[in-house]
């Protein structure tokens, strides 16, 4: 098979396909007298894989996982993407519980944090858990006047309160849909004003985000099946 013919199957430029091969995705490419590559049905079913994983897991992965299995690193390739997965799941918890934050006046009743309940302030730490997001995450927020959280009277450190708390939810949960701060800003705004219909929808859409990603994920694990089948089959008939 040739370059065009892979190309155009997958919708994508020839060059790209040079580039996964320079990325040391797909197994060693020969080259014809005349220095044209020369594609196998393997290298087609690497090329298909790549592109499936990427949509449902992202270029990053799939770039750790090809490796792992032209090197027949098989298991290892298959907890990186059971991680991913879990990964989801537990992204599609935290919007939930944003869905619920914004259902609820009272931030102890549904969260994990209740059981820091008998103290007013959190540390950074312990809001990045219970957000799931990181604490450079949180410190850039607080730079974009986001929020504003206190500092505690005698060491200085960063104390927030339920209410920080809600905003890091919502405004992790909002920048799924958008990337645009100021239309975060906006967000928070309404919600100052009680008017969380907007947010509710953004958070609701981000939802649908993640079912779609769960969907592109199964569709990427089928392709990565099948081209364990093909390698699975030509290893037997090399013996």
């Amino acid at each position: 098979m040739n370059g065009i013919e892979i190309a155009k199957k997958l919708n994508i430029s020839t060059s790209a396909l040079r580039h996964y091969e320079a990325w040391g995705l797909v197994p060693k490419v020969e080259r014809a007298k005349n220095g044209y590559r020369i594609y196998t049905k393997e290298h087609e079913a690497y090329f298909q894989c790549i592109r499936a994983l990427n949509a449902g897991f992202g270029m990053d992965l799939a770039k750790k996982v090809m490796p792992l299995i032209i090197n027949q690193k098989i298991h290892d390739a298959l907890w990186l993407i059971n991680k991913a997965q879990v990964d989801l799941y537990i992204e599609k918890e935290t919007v939930q519980k944003t869905v619920k934050i914004l259902d609820s006046k009272d931030f102890t009743e549904f969260s994990d944090v209740k059981k820091y309940h008998d103290k007013d302030y959190f540390t950074i730490g312990e809001v990045a858990k219970e957000a799931n997001v990181s604490t450079s995450s949180i410190r850039h927020w607080e730079k974009e006047g986001l929020i504003k959280p206190e500092r505690h009277k005698e060491s200085g450190f960063r104390i927030y309160s339920p209410i920080d708390i809600r905003r890091v939810f919502i405004i992790r949960t909002i920048q799924r849909v958008v990337y645009s701060l100021d239309i975060v800003r906006q967000v928070l705004a309404d919600i100052d004003k009680n008017n969380i219909i907007r947010t509710k929808e953004m958070a609701i859409q981000s939802l649908q985000y993640i079912d779609d990603a769960l969907v592109q994920q199964i569709q990427g694990i089928a392709s990565l099946q099948n081209l364990l089948e093909i390698v699975s089959n030509k290893e037997q008939q090399e013996l």
